[in-house]
């Protein structure tokens, strides 16, 4: 345990060269069921094209790092030309257990805060920052003292994000949907492999109909080398595209499913579905033993979608923010 001492010797400053081996294995003390890598950490932190060294809140007792908090905002855009100046973000916060109980976690939040603050800054989310958020949001039942602190510091639920899995051992795609392939495809309906030239399309329509996020992770995952048959795209009879599904965007996760859309308009007629199982019959192939993802909405079309494939819910995610005047 850390000695009565500590908080008044407990300082908080910018991130410096050598802090980052600390910075994770304090990480790893506070929060062993959502650790993280070095390396994970250099990808999704230290090599952010928003990183900005001193919006790292890191407390420091002595020589030794004792916690931290994250505050970041975009110095480059997600799409267009638009820096959300008004927007800020905290992906994470942390304290080491040894250290709790004295007051460091709001001194490390009202550092991060103010921070945020002083560049502009009006409107705060936890956690949901994209491209690099390590989890979507809070997730209350496992620190419930961190939802009483960022509630006391006026972070509102603006909704909920589910986290869902789905064992993959002994898959089949099932009956009903093989049909439903076979009648859409007598149809006029295409599930393909995209092609290189698809990629053009499919990127512009993640990007236009969903989110530039989504756009972004397609573009530098393959970049990097992920197999084109990990996505299933989806044509209607005109040859328009209509919607993909895919596995392994995600820091080449095999496992981890999804970016997946389906064009409102073409909603309804089974086309999710089909797409959904395709790609849960290649995770399959390649040996994965579950599917999973992050983010959805538990009681949205596509939440029922997950649940009528076998998915369930483990775990549930608030998106919070906070706002102040400027």
């Amino acid at each position: 345990m850390t000695d009565l001492t500590t908080t008044s010797r407990t300082g908080i400053r910018g991130f410096r060269t050598g802090d980052g081996p600390q910075v994770v294995e304090a990480w790893r003390r506070a929060a062993p069921a959502d650790c993280l890598t070095p390396d994970r950490f250099r990808s999704l932190v230290l090599l952010d094209a928003n990183f900005d060294p001193d919006g790292l809140r890191v407390a420091v007792d002595g020589d030794r790092v004792v916690g931290a908090a994250y505050a970041v905002r975009r110095l480059t855009p997600m799409a267009g030309t638009d820096l959300e100046p008004e927007q800020g973000w905290i992906p994470f916060f942390f304290v080491d257990p040894g250290a709790r109980g004295r007051g460091l976690g709001r001194r490390l939040l009202t550092d991060a805060l103010d921070w945020l603050h002083g560049h502009g800054r009006t409107r705060v989310d936890f956690a949901s920052y994209t491209p690099h958020y390590v989890l979507p949001g809070l997730d209350a039942e496992a620190y419930p003292q961190a939802a009483g602190l960022l509630a006391s510091l006026g972070f509102r639920t603006l909704y909920e994000a589910a986290a869902m899995d789905r064992g993959l051992v002994g898959y089949r795609v099932p009956d009903e949907v093989a049909h439903l392939r076979d009648a859409l495809t007598a149809r006029g309906h295409r599930f393909t492999t995209p092609s290189d030239d698809d990629l053009v399309e499919l990127v512009a329509l993640a990007g236009r109909h969903f989110h530039p996020d989504w756009a972004r992770a397609i573009r530098e995952c393959l970049a990097a080398g992920t197999p084109l048959d990990r996505i299933v795209t989806a044509r209607d009879p005109s040859g328009r595209l209509a919607g993909w599904a895919m596995h392994g965007a995600y820091e080449a996760a095999v496992e981890r499913f999804g970016p997946f859309g389906v064009l409102e308009e073409a909603r309804g007629t089974g086309l999710g579905k089909v797409l959904l199982h395709l790609v849960l019959e290649r995770m399959r192939a390649r040996g994965a033993h579950c599917a999973w993802f992050l983010w959805t909405g538990e009681r949205s079309p596509a939440g029922h979608l997950y649940r009528a494939a076998g998915f369930r819910t483990t775990r549930v995610f608030r998106v919070l923010r906070r706002e102040t005047a400027r």
